[in-house]
């Protein structure tokens, strides 16, 4: 039947978290060593990694790489590090790229960062500090590998999640905007400071030194961040996320990470401007928190090494004046966001500290790696001291790293007897909503009890979705707000409803000190869900994508992009808004439709899957498809999943659908998209003969896909290995799956017959081997 596509054109109190991406994938979990094997054909393997290293940077190609036993072929793999990189070392830092050569990835990650725990006897504190960070900012996973090279155990290594743009579309829902790492190009040294201080020059080459762009463009908009912060620096909430930098600098002092932009260099974070134009900090490289790196400075040339006594005694407000340290002169310049980042810092030494929950996490972690540890002969420092790393400060160098609980329990005493630490916060109780699941437009009062603050100093904090900026609107105590009577320490606001999901917090002070609620406010709040009319789980469906589009439709900009299609089960029409769409299960409201979006009785609607909201005449999603797999989910951003799909590797131009529309499996098929799907499989030009057949995955292990159009009509598909020999025959059908396990690696010619008109085609075929 055919059937008509449509595109369009034109709570309880709940505390949530944007914990985004860490329960994902297993390849973080930190109960779970993960093992990583790669196997070099040269022998010189290790050369080839030290020359290239120190010449173009560029990746050595492993024969193969093993990730938990699942074996990718032709990986990119390649040293990293500065000072934890040397020739000498047989340890080194590793960068390996699963997806250099072939669009392959595990878990959707492509990308595997290990760090070798140089400079660190305890092996846990990267590990350790980014489990610490992440209730506070978004950043990186990390948790523990052991990696092996030709068949040799190398050692015990961090896994960290790398920085890149599928980060940035995990994070901040984008991933093409300006985006840089902030460490200098040339060698890092008190006069080469990543520290966004402007250079006054005609153009942006004077930056050119101190940052790595990351995004196609960018270098205009540095500068002018750059500018902002060093000359307007009251400003600084219009260009940065300055709550996300005020937890970044309170998480820098408390744990002393001084290879940071708190420390001589001003490095190791990087930025990404998300779509409320305003850049947000990245913390990046951990392994030498807790004290491992002691080195301090002033200005723009004197650099110092720090005892330990120093370290534990170091200021919360260091650099608060110092010109060449321009974000902390921003953030502690300003009284209410002095008093932020003081309540931010004094939340991680509470939560971590005085509590004494990071010492029993440590225990926890190293008893974890202990047999890898002991059985790691390339570590930097012995099993005793290893044993030791809690507790002992060892000496590297010309310098001492602490021990992490000496370091830390002396601080933890240091900073709750620090003059700003003392002074006594507002107290934020009752947070309360006058209606937990309202209709949309209607008002909300939100109230709160609230001591020790000024009367004019109380405000509710509020945003439609993560992709937004937070709102602060004052909250009164004079009875007129439906807060109670005036005076009674209850303050209170009244707000219209336009989300479906409102997320809020609210923020008092007092004239000395400042208080969130909840503590770890922005990066978490509170979630008020408004009533929505959501489409019953089945009604609507995922029914078809395209994640690697090369000669399929474009988009309004002539760009062969990704897309999705949804499809309509019932006989009515529905609505969209409240519905949300997703490419990561943890992350479920990335892209929500907008007010009135609609999806026809038995029809169909497409987005492009592009990252392009410039171009509003169609529906556009804020992220992008992998043609690696990964997940699709349709809800209502809540309990509520509407439909949702976990796939693997796409083949270009090959769309995976449901066959018959909207209640069908899915498979491999020929794209659909501004055409009558009805599984027939022809809808690409039909004089393309050269496209009537596709075989992949190519290189494969264990089976690939046949898919054929509806006109080729092979009888038979014979396969034939390297010397000519037939080692399989089968009747190929529109889609098939054939199992190649059994298969000896090599090159093989897959023969496809019609034996009507005598047609074939021939197509090579790699197949690793399967020992």
């Amino acid at each position: 039947m055919l059937k008509a596509r449509f595109l369009l054109i034109g709570c309880l109190l709940v505390l949530t978290g944007l914990q985004k991406g860490w329960s994902q994938t297993t390849f973080y979990d930190l109960n779970t060593i993960q093992k990583i094997e790669v196997y070099f054909a040269q022998s010189n393997w290790d050369y080839q990694l030290d020359t290239s290293k120190y010449g173009a940077d560029d990746y050595v190609v492993a024969d193969w790489v093993k990730v938990n036993g699942v074996q990718y072929d032709s990986v990119g793999v390649k040293y990293k590090g500065n000072s934890s990189y040397d020739s000498t070392y047989t340890k080194n830092p590793i960068h390996i790229e699963l997806n250099h050569v072939n669009g392959q990835s595990y878990q959707g990650i492509k990308d595997i960062k290990l760090g070798n725990g140089y400079d660190d006897p305890s092996m846990i504190r990267e590990v350790m500090a980014y489990g610490i960070l992440k209730n506070y900012m978004d950043c990186p996973r990390s948790n523990f590998a052991q990696l092996y090279i030709n068949g040799s155990y190398i050692g015990l290594y961090s896994n960290d999640e790398s920085i890149n743009k599928d980060f940035c579309s995990t994070y901040f829902n984008s991933s093409s905007n300006t985006f840089f790492k902030c460490n200098p190009i040339v060698a890092a040294g008190p006069t080469t400071k990543s520290n966004l201080k402007y250079i006054p020059l005609a153009d942006s080459t004077g930056y050119f030194n101190y940052y790595e762009l990351k995004s196609d463009y960018g270098w205009n908009e540095l500068v002018g961040l750059c500018d902002t912060v060093t000359n307007y620096a009251s400003s600084i909430s219009s260009v940065m996320d300055a709550d996300r930098l005020a937890w970044m600098l309170a998480f820098n002092s408390v744990l002393v990470n001084l290879d940071s932009y708190t420390g001589v260099f001003c490095q190791n974070y990087y930025l990404y401007k998300d779509n409320t134009n305003r850049f947000n900090p990245i913390v990046w490289d951990l392994n030498m928190a807790f004290g491992g790196f002691p080195f301090v400075g002033s200005g723009n040339s004197s650099m110092g090494s720090l005892s330990v006594t120093n370290m534990q005694q170091l200021s919360p407000t260091f650099h608060a004046t110092d010109p060449y340290w321009p974000l902390i002169n921003a953030i502690l310049g300003n009284p209410s966001l002095k008093k932020q980042y003081i309540a931010h810092a004094r939340t991680i030494n509470n939560e971590n500290f005085v509590s004494g929950n990071f010492a029993t996490t440590g225990t926890q972690l190293q008893a974890l790696v202990d047999t890898a540890v002991q059985s790691d002969n390339n570590k930097f420092f012995s099993y005793s001291q290893f044993q030791g790393g809690m507790n002992t400060d060892y000496p590297v160098g010309s310098y001492t790293v602490p021990g992490i609980s000496n370091l830390m329990n002396a601080r933890s005493t240091f900073l709750q007897n620090n003059a700003d630490f003392q002074y006594a916060p507002p107290v934020i109780t009752n947070v309360n909503v006058s209606n937990a699941s309202p209709a949309l437009n209607s008002t909300v009062d939100f109230t709160a009890s609230v001591a020790n603050t000024n009367s004019n100093s109380v405000y509710l904090g509020s945003r439609g979705s993560a992709s937004d900026k937070f709102i602060r609107v004052q909250m009164f105590d004079d009875g007129a707000h439906n807060d109670g009577g005036s005076g009674d320490n209850v303050y209170g606001v009244t707000l219209t409803i336009t989300a479906l999901f409102t997320q809020y917090y609210i923020y008092a002070e007092n004239n000395d000190a400042g208080m969130f609620s909840p503590e770890r406010a922005e990066h978490e709040f509170y979630s008020l869900q408004s009533q929505s009319g959501n489409p019953n789980p089945g009604e609507v469906v995922i029914n078809e994508f395209l994640s690697w589009n090369v000669t399929d439709a474009t988009n309004e900009a002539g760009i062969h992009a990704d897309w999705i299609e949804l499809y309509n089960n019932t006989s009515s029409q529905l609505a969209l808004y409240g519905t949300y769409l997703t490419d990561d299960f943890s992350n479920k409201t990335k892209y929500a439709f907008p007010p009135n979006t609609f999806i026809p009785p038995y029809g169909f609607l497409m987005l492009w899957a592009d990252e392009d909201p410039s171009t509003p005449s169609f529906l556009h999603c804020n992220f992008k498809l992998s043609s690696s797999g990964e997940q699709l989910m349709l809800s209502n951003g809540a309990n509520v999943v509407i439909d949702s799909i976990t796939y693997g590797g796409q083949s270009d131009d090959i769309a995976f659908g449901r066959c018959p529309n909207g209640t069908g499996a899915f498979g491999f098929l020929y794209p659909t998209s501004f055409s009558n799907y009805n599984c027939s499989g022809t809808s690409l030009n039909e004089n393309d003969s050269k496209n009537n057949v596709a075989v992949f995955p190519n290189p494969a292990s264990d089976q690939i896909n046949i898919v054929m159009k509806s006109d080729s009509d092979f009888d038979q598909a014979i396969f034939i290995n390297s010397i000519g020999q037939v080692v399989k025959t089968i009747r190929p059908e529109l889609q098939s799956t054939v199992n190649i396990s059994d298969f000896a690696g090599g090159l093989y010619s897959i023969r496809f017959m019609n034996f009507k008109n005598g047609n074939e085609k021939f197509v090579k075929l790699v197949i690793t081997d399967n020992d």
